[in-house]
């Protein structure tokens, strides 16, 4: 979670780029500005997530974009982060609430620490419904429960 010297990085999305497609999907095209941020910035934003609301990967990512006056932010690194992240609160025992960030469409992360399990009954903790949705976990109505940040 060390953040690098060289970070943050204003970069021009090629299609050649890992997340170009993820990105095109939210709304980012071939040449426009993307950042690259270091993990602390990621994790700056899920821990201002307060008890009871959530947020996604893209409400993390617009926002990172709109602090750094770009059109995107790397969604792949953004994901990257938000499970190290997880899984270093998991093992330092830090107060980061990482449940509380989703995978886009409102759904669990079955990468995270104690595989939906854990995650399902922190969620369950803080009032949320989390329902199955074919093989995987999602919250209920996460629309109405997203963080104003």
């Amino acid at each position: 979670m060390a953040d690098k010297p060289s970070l943050p990085k204003i970069l021009k999305l090629q299609k050649k780029f890992p997340c170009y497609n993820t990105m095109a999907k939210i709304g980012c095209c071939q040449g426009d500005k993307v950042v690259l941020v270091n993990p602390r910035e990621v994790e700056a934003i899920m821990k201002s997530v307060p008890r009871g609301k959530l947020i996604t990967i893209y409400e993390i990512c617009y926002k990172i974009a709109k602090r750094h006056k770009v059109k995107g932010s790397c969604s792949l690194t953004n994901g990257i982060f938000i499970m190290q992240a997880a899984h270093a609160s998991v093992e330092t025992k830090s107060k980061l609430a990482w449940w509380r960030t989703l995978k886009a469409s409102g759904f669990l992360n079955e990468k995270y620490p104690g595989a939906y399990n854990l995650q399902i009954k922190l969620l369950k903790k803080e009032g949320h419904n989390v329902i199955k949705r074919g093989k995987k976990y999602s919250v209920q109505n996460f629309e109405k429960k997203l963080a104003k940040l």
